[in-house]
């Protein structure tokens, strides 16, 4: 609420989205906001519909049914100078110098050509690939070209940045820094959709997510919510012996002498821990932590992440 008491309308609004192709129901009543200012997770397995949504969102496909709004009113191309999107689908012309690519589509944002040249210089330089500004985009590895088009995406300082798996394919290195440079959009003003299957990615950069399965939500919340729905804690264990069956706790996941344990109905770690040791379990460690996004991720899509994009 704002302090005159009136609503705050979010950058992205999504209701009671429908999306059939065909005969096939690929998003069925999905609703969400995602707010000015904030980096929104927008995660699943391939085959959830993320990208589906994405491309209704900004009018490349025509919806069902339902609502799909950027800040009060369905996409129209005229907005494209305020908006930066990343598209599965990487779109640069290749057989053209790097730096000359860039510069066009600066050029196409409404920056001025010395502009665009002098922003795109600083730019390969940041991501090391200066001494490639006059080679042909196709001389490029799939990282380096994957580079480029993030530039062109954020070359703008578009309001509202979206981004279909920024960082796919990229080394630890080079993740980081492109999360690094993710970060800074967030902190200059930037509202960020990123589509992503690292884990990491989504706990470090995004204040709330989504997480889609079949065309539905299956959570919706903070990170801190989203893991409270999936039981918030588990207590790690390293044991000897056999764990009992309890009505204080559910085993998740069990390795050779190793076990996850999920309390139930409120039970605390003291009558878990005291539960195990009377039961004859010889335990050598025992800690407690918050449910992980992966560990999620994995219980709620399974093997469902090798079918190809809805």
């Amino acid at each position: 609420m704002t302090a005159g008491g009136a609503a705050i309308e979010p950058l992205v609004h999504i209701k009671d989205f429908r999306m059939d192709f065909g005969a096939t129901t690929v998003i069925k009543d999905l609703s969400f906001d995602v707010q000015a200012g904030e980096t929104f997770g927008f995660l699943g397995s391939n085959g959830s519909g993320k990208t589906t949504t994405l491309r209704a969102l900004l009018g490349i496909y025509q919806p069902t049914a339902g609502t799909l709004h950027i800040d009060g009113k369905a996409f129209e191309p005229r907005d494209g100078a305020r908006l930066g999107y990343l598209p599965e689908e990487r779109g640069l012309y290749k057989k053209e110098h790097v730096l000359d690519v860039m510069v066009y589509f600066g050029r196409l944002k409404g920056l001025s050509k010395a502009a665009a040249r002098a922003w795109s210089l600083e730019y390969l330089e940041r991501v090391r690939l200066a001494d490639k500004a006059n080679l042909n985009v196709d001389k490029l590895s799939g990282g380096q070209q994957q580079k480029i088009q993030l530039g062109v995406t954020i070359m703008n300082n578009p309001e509202l940045l979206i981004l279909d798996e920024p960082t796919k394919g990229f080394d630890p290195v080079n993740r980081r820094l492109l999360m690094d440079i993710i970060e800074e959009q967030k902190l200059g003003g930037a509202t960020v959709i990123m589509v992503t299957h690292q884990m990491e990615e989504v706990e470090r950069l995004c204040d709330r997510v989504i997480l889609l399965k079949d065309g539905t939500s299956r959570a919706y919340g903070t990170v801190s919510e989203v893991q409270d729905q999936f039981g918030g804690t588990v207590y790690r264990l390293s044991f000897e012996g056999a764990l009992p069956a309890s009505p204080l706790f559910e085993i998740v996941a069990q390795g050779p002498g190793t076990a996850d344990l999920a309390p139930k109905d409120g039970a605390t770690e003291t009558a878990v821990l005291r539960e195990l040791i009377s039961s004859g379990v010889g335990v050598r460690s025992f800690t407690t932590e918050r449910v992980s996004l992966e560990e999620i991720f994995i219980s709620v899509y399974g093997e469902q992440n090798t079918l190809a994009e809805a």
